[in-house]
C-alpha cells in the first residue's frame, strides 16, 4: 500500500468512525468533524458506499437550498463486532453489527476472577462455544472489545489485575492468539465514562464524572470533552481514596478505603449478614427463588423500597456522595452521572447522595453540578467494548 492509499485507507477508518458514532450524517457534516475538503470527503465516502460499508439514508432537512444527502452505516453489512463486558463475578457477551445493534441474545457466564488461574481460559472458552453457535464466519467479524475491572492497560493490551495468562504473555495479544481475532482491552469504568459521552447523559458535554457503582466504587472522568487517563492510564481509582473510618482491609491491601463501605459486594455482605440474624425484609422470600444470585435480590429489594435494603443502599450512597465532594471541589464538573449495577436503584441512591453533597461541597460549586441517573444501564459497557473494535478496525 502507497502512501496515497494509506491516506485514503486512514480517512475510511475515520470516516466509519464518525458515521458510527453519529448517525446519520451529511457530507458536509463528515467534512467539519473530519476536518477534511468536501471533495475528499465525497470521494472516500463512494469508496465506502461501493464496498457497502455505507447506505445513503435520503435527504436532511431543507435550510433554503438544495437538500443534502444523508449517510450511514450499512446493517445489513456482513461484518460484526463482539463485546465483551466483565466484572468479578458476571462476564456477559454481544455480537452486534455496524449499526451497533445486538444480532443475537446477549450472553451470561458466571466467571469469578478473583483466585482463579483459569478464568483466562475459561473467558477464550465462553467466547468461542458463543461464536461458533453464531455461525459467523471469522473473515466477517471485525475484533473483540472486552471491559474488565482492576488496572489496566489499554494501549498494552495487559491486564494487572486479573486474568493471569498461561505464558506470561499480555492478555490481548493471548486471547487473539487463541481466538484468531483482533482484541481490544479497557478498564470497565473508563469504557462506562466513553458510553455516556458518546450515547448518554453526557453527549455534548465537557468535564462529567462517571461513578460506576457495582462490586467496586469506579470513575470515568471526561474532561474537556475526552476521558481522561492520567499519566499512566490508572485515573479514576475512586474507591481508594481514603474516607472510611472502618479498619476493614480493602481488596487493595490499604485500610481506609472508601470501597469498604460502598462496593455492592459489602451492601450484600451486610443484607446477607442481617437476614441471618432474622431482621424483617423482604429479601428473605426474594431469597428462595434460587435462579437469582444475591446481588440481584437486593437490587429488587431496594427498587422496591424494602426498609433494610434502602438503609444499606442509602449509608453506602452518603459515603459516595462524600467522596463525589472531594472530587467536584478538584474538577468542578457540569454533570456526574450514576452508572453500574448499583445504579438501577438510582431513586435511592440520589437523595442520601445529594444530602453528602449539601453537607460537604461549597454550595457555589456544588449548585453547578447536576447528578443523573444513567439510562444506558448495564449496557454501557458493552456498547463502549463494541466501540474499542470501531476504533482499531480497518474498513478495506
Amino acid at each position: 500500500m502507497n502512501a496515497i492509499e494509506e491516506k485514503s485507507q486512514l480517512l475510511k477508518n475515520v470516516i466509519t468512525k464518525q458515521l458510527y458514532y453519529k448517525h446519520p450524517l451529511s457530507l458536509t457534516e463528515i467534512s467539519k468533524l473530519t476536518n477534511k475538503s468536501l471533495p475528499l470527503v465525497t470521494k472516500v465516502v463512494q469508496q465506502l458506499v461501493a464496498q457497502g460499508y455505507i447506505v445513503e439514508q435520503g435527504l436532511g432537512p431543507s435550510t433554503g437550498g438544495r437538500r443534502a444527502s444523508l449517510f450511514l452505516l450499512n446493517a445489513e453489512k456482513q461484518k460484526f463486532i463482539v463485546s465483551v463486558a466483565m466484572d468479578q463475578f458476571i462476564t456477559r457477551m454481544m455480537i452486534c453489527d455496524l449499526s451497533n445493534t445486538s444480532r443475537f441474545e446477549i450472553s451470561s457466564l458466571e466467571l469469578p476472577l478473583m483466585n482463579n488461574p483459569e478464568a483466562t481460559d475459561q473467558l477464550a472458552d465462553f467466547i468461542q462455544a458463543k461464536l461458533e453457535a453464531s455461525g459467523i464466519p471469522k473473515t466477517q467479524l471485525l475484533g473483540i472489545g472486552i471491559g474488565l475491572p482492576g488496572f489496566v492497560s489499554a494501549e498494552l493490551g495487559i491486564s494487572h489485575s486479573y486474568l493471569p495468562t498461561r505464558d506470561g504473555s499480555p492478555l490481548a495479544s493471548y486471547l487473539s492468539s487463541k481466538l484468531e481475532l483482533p482484541v481490544f482491552l479497557d478498564n470497565d469504568s473508563s469504557l462506562i465514562a466513553l458510553a455516556e459521552l458518546r450515547y448518554g447523559a453526557a453527549v455534548g458535554k465537557r468535564n462529567v464524572m462517571v461513578a460506576n457503582i457495582g462490586w467496586g466504587t469506579g470513575l470515568g472522568m471526561i474532561v474537556n470533552g475526552q476521558l481522561y487517563r492520567g499519566s499512566s492510564g490508572y485515573a479514576g481509582e475512586f474507591s481508594h481514596i481514603p474516607l472510611s473510618k472502618s479498619n476493614d482491609l480493602c481488596s487493595c491491601g490499604k485500610r481506609g478505603c472508601l470501597e469498604v463501605e460502598t462496593s455492592l459486594s459489602v451492601m450484600t455482605e451486610r443484607a446477607t449478614a442481617a437476614i441471618a440474624s432474622g431482621a424483617a425484609t423482604s429479601m428473605r422470600k426474594l431469597a428462595e427463588d434460587k435462579s437469582k444470585n444475591i446481588e440481584q435480590v437486593f437490587l429488587e429489594a431496594a427498587k422496591a423500597h424494602d426498609p433494610l435494603a434502602v438503609s444499606i443502599l442509602s449509608e453506602a450512597a452518603f459515603m459516595i456522595g462524600k467522596g463525589l465532594a472531594t472530587l467536584i471541589h478538584i474538577m468542578n464538573p457540569e454533570c456526574i452521572v450514576l452508572s453500574g449495577r448499583a445504579a438501577v436503584a438510582g431513586k435511592v441512591l440520589l437523595p442520601p447522595i445529594q444530602q453528602a453533597l449539601n453537607e460537604f461541597c461549597i454550595p457555589r460549586i456544588a449548585n453547578q453540578t447536576t447528578i443523573v441517573q444513567s439510562e444506558l444501564a448495564e449496557n454501557a459497557e458493552l456498547l463502549a467494548a463494541a466501540s474499542l473494535v470501531i476504533e482499531h478496525a480497518a474498513f478495506q
